[in-house]
């Protein structure tokens, strides 16, 4: 009995002192590690126990210097880890980049991120993980990712659900990578198209891009408010003015005020940060008025974070606080350069800490407050909190290779290919094509071969070509006569290679600094292939345009990209005119970056599509267009100009601008919002439902909409607005609401937009956000330049200031009679 005692004795002892140890345990642990606490009670905490230099080190980024963290295997190795992140890290760049070619694959990919955060989380005094981005444009530009339309063709759809799928779908194989945060989409508003970089963008119209950039956030993120675990972090992009630059070369000041910055490049911005919640934004880096925008804090604290209350991360471009120095002359050295950064409103540096480590040397001086330090740092510990890297930092490996580049992604690039392209010429109904009448056809072009992809692109699982398209489609019973016609650039490869090598061509062109153009002594005696090839076949198609090389982002002296004129580079016109020579019909494919001016292919060729780069699909989506599965239903987010000296030739226009040329006209080549179809739609029953309407009203605008044609169809249907008579200048048209529409033959839909008065607002003499008295003009059409319906209404009451009651879309309803 002694003995049982003895032993229940020592069993109470032993849980008490197991008790007391899991209570001693539990008031060790941190409330940072505590997930039941609020985000900014952990923030708090965690802050309250971080030193100096590991404050600044969360808002430093890892990006060349991460190559010293992986083997050539692309592996990690932890040798030079305590170098780089003994003090933790904000970001980590791109780890889907290899430190040898080709990138990381999907798994190498997710087991680099865990193990960089394994190590960070166990060999570091805080255990505060680690924030990856990623670039992911027009997909991720990542090894085996789905590679969409660029972004200038998923804007010619003008299908913002569509775009939030697509975003959704890029974001879901970022994350399972392991990375959370994107530096995508791009907002910048492109009105020159000698840009380069025209080809990132959405177009020139605020409107859409705004539309566009809406859906494209809540796709990446999930939702409409934070970011949902399957997704990531957008990254607006870049803040702001960044489209417009002197003599259309990239970086170069942006000549416009503040009144055009706000209503023209602002207003997509301030649009998807109200209403669509991103969580980051990243700095510019042009100048606008003498003032670079990662120094501009009226713009990135005062109307950013102080008008819009974004309360994200804002995040500097690649090497853009540097450039402080070595550009813009703003700073003698990187310390002074992070402190003006800083100070700027600017969180984290990327892609590499040179600049921000001086911010140590700032807050011991005296110079940046601990309080100013707390508020970025707080910044970037809340979205890790709130992304839930504290207690998921790893990502599960398991069928992440199979998840990547699915059959249904795949699908959804193709749909998303088709409706990219634009019909602009259709003399005499040459397209479709009829399968059965047709038992051969010449397929010409520099690049037929292979799949253009565009810029910040990589290896997608699979491409297809628009010869193998075409091929594949038609199969046995039209004979396909291949001829390259002409090259563009020269280029170290070999066309019908294996399709890993020909569809890396894309990213290394883009990649590549020195460009070498194709000279007549390159090209001898391919165009007299072209034309045999067409003389052989009952229809020929050429495609035509630019390859990643000819139209890109410039980003140094030895990298360009942009152009003094918008013409076919090289012998490509040549070729164009060579095969029209044969009296063959001829259909010209567009498969280019920027907008080109193909005046003389516009007068002669019988047949046009603009397909811009379509993405891994690419040949899929041409063959099922030209063939006639699917009617061709995109619009220009651009306008195409007649030339060179015809720019500026964006649509929305000061009513003074447009006095006129001697010997040509000052008209785009093909306008904004322009497209055709296979088949016809006709605009009848336009009506206003109100002649007068003040400020806080709205006023609906309707229109029938009908199919008159033999073939089911897609229609855009635009809707225009003009300020007649206004205390300053206003545009000649502004786009303020669109739909995209699918009518079947002989079907007719109304459309009706719900425009609000307070749409119609402007930027006064006072900078004040106004909506004033007076007369509007209501368009709808097909295009800017093809209005099918007018009317006009009043605004009454005295000048109203709306600064707090912006609205920024009209509402649409549509109802099929």
């Amino acid at each position: 009995m002694k003995k049982q005692h003895t032993k229940i004795l020592m069993s109470l002892m032993i849980a008490a002192v197991s008790a007391s140890m899991s209570l001693i345990a539990l008031a060790e642990t941190p409330l940072y590690k505590d997930s039941k606490q609020p985000t900014d009670a952990r923030v708090k905490d965690l802050l309250g126990r971080m030193t100096l230099e590991e404050k600044v080190a969360q808002l430093e980024t890892v990006w060349e210097k991460r190559k010293q963290l992986e083997t050539d295997s692309g592996e990690f190795t932890s040798e030079h880890a305590k170098e780089f992140l003994s003090l933790g890290i904000g970001e980590v760049a791109r780890p889907a980049e290899n430190k040898k070619a080709p990138n990381k694959s999907v798994l190498q990919t997710a087991l680099f991120t865990n193990a960089i955060q394994k190590w960070v989380l166990e060999n570091t005094r805080l255990g505060i993980p680690v924030l990856f981005h990623e670039e992911a444009l027009h997909g991720h530009a990542g090894r085996n990712s789905t590679s969409f339309p660029q972004a200038i063709g998923l804007a010619s759809t003008w299908d913002p659900e569509l775009v939030q799928q697509i975003s959704s779908t890029i974001a879901q194989e970022v994350r399972v990578r392991g990375a959370q945060q994107v530096l995508a989409p791009i907002l910048d508003v492109a009105r020159d198209p000698r840009w380069g970089r025209i080809e990132e963008t959405m177009g020139e119209d605020p409107y859409l891009i705004a539309a566009m950039g809406v859906s494209s956030v809540k796709g990446f993120q999930g939702g409409e408010s934070g970011v949902a675990k399957t997704h990531v972090a957008a990254t607006l992009k870049h803040l702001a003015g960044h489209g417009e630059p002197t003599g259309g070369l990239n970086t170069a000041p942006a000549p416009i005020g503040e009144r055009g910055l706000r209503e023209i490049f602002l207003f997509p911005f301030e649009a998807v940060v109200k209403l669509s919640h991103p969580r980051s934004v990243m700095a510019s880096y042009n100048e606008i008025d003498g003032v670079p925008s990662h120094s501009n804090g009226k713009m990135l604290n005062g109307i950013l974070r102080g008008e819009w209350g974004f309360d994200g991360l804002l995040v500097s471009d690649y090497f853009a606080i540097n450039e402080l120095v070595n550009r813009h002359n703003l700073a003698a050295t990187r310390k002074d350069a992070a402190l003006i950064a800083f100070n700027a409103g600017v969180d984290i540096e990327t892609p590499d800490a040179d600049s921000y480590p001086y911010l140590i040397d700032w807050v011991k001086e005296g110079k940046i407050t601990n309080q100013q330090l707390d508020t970025a740092v707080a910044r970037v510990l809340r979205e890790k909190f709130t992304l839930g890297l504290f207690e998921n930092p790893y990502v599960k490996t398991k069928g992440v290779d199979e998840f990547v580049g699915n059959p249904k992604h795949r699908a959804l690039a193709q749909q998303a290919a088709e409706k990219t392209i634009v019909l602009l010429k259709n003399d005499k109904n040459i397209l479709p094509l009829d399968i059965k009448k047709l038992k051969s056809i010449a397929v010409i072009g520099p690049h037929v071969n292979e799949t253009l992809l565009g810029g910040y692109s990589d290896v997608p699982k699979q491409t297809v070509s628009i010869l193998q398209g075409i091929k594949e489609y038609v199969g046995a019973k039209v004979q396909v006569n291949y001829a390259q016609g002409t090259l563009i650039t020269l280029d170290k490869w070999t066309p019908g290679a294996d399709s890993v090598a020909a569809n890396s061509r894309s990213k290394e062109r883009w990649n590549t600094d020195k460009v070498e153009l194709a000279t007549p002594a390159d090209t001898k005696g391919m165009i007299e292939e072209a034309v045999a090839a067409a003389q052989k076949s009952d229809v020929a198609l050429v495609v035509v345009g630019d390859n990643e090389a000819t139209s890109r982002e410039a980003w140094a002296e030895n990298h360009l990209g942009d152009r003094t004129d918008l013409n076919l580079v090289g012998q490509q016109q040549e070729l164009v005119d060579a095969v029209l020579a044969t009296g063959k019909p001829t259909i010209v494919l567009l498969n280019n970056g920027r907008p080109l001016s193909i005046t003389k292919i516009a007068a002669t060729a019988p047949a046009i599509l603009e397909g811009w780069y379509l993405g891994q699909e690419t040949g899929r989506a041409v063959a099922r267009v030209l063939f006639g599965d699917v009617n061709p239903g995109g619009k220009l987010p651009v306008s195409i100009a007649r030339s060179v000296g015809h720019l500026p030739v964006y649509y929305n226009y000061k009513p003074a601008a447009k006095r006129g040329y001697e010997f040509t006209e000052t008209t785009p080549l093909y306008p904004f919002g322009y497209g055709l179809s296979y088949t016809t739609f006709s605009y009848s029953n336009f009506s206003i439902n109100k002649t007068e309407a003040k400020a806080g009203d709205s006023v609906d605008v309707s229109v029938t909409v009908t199919n008159t044609g033999a073939r089911a169809g897609d229609e855009i249907v635009q809707l225009y607005t003009h300020d007649a008579v206004a205390s300053l200048t206003r545009p000649v048209k502004e786009l303020k609401g669109f739909k995209r529409i699918n009518l079947k033959p002989k079907e007719s839909t109304v459309v009706t937009f719900s425009l609000a008065v307070n749409q119609l607002g402007f930027y006064n003499t006072d900078m004040k956000y106004v909506v004033e008295p007076g007369k509007i003009e209501v368009m709808v059409g097909s295009s800017s330049q093809d209005i099918h319906g007018k009317g006009e209404f009043n605004v009454t009451g005295d000048v109203t200031d709306i600064s707090q009651q912006k609205v920024y879309f009209s509402g649409v309803k549509v109802a099929k009679k």
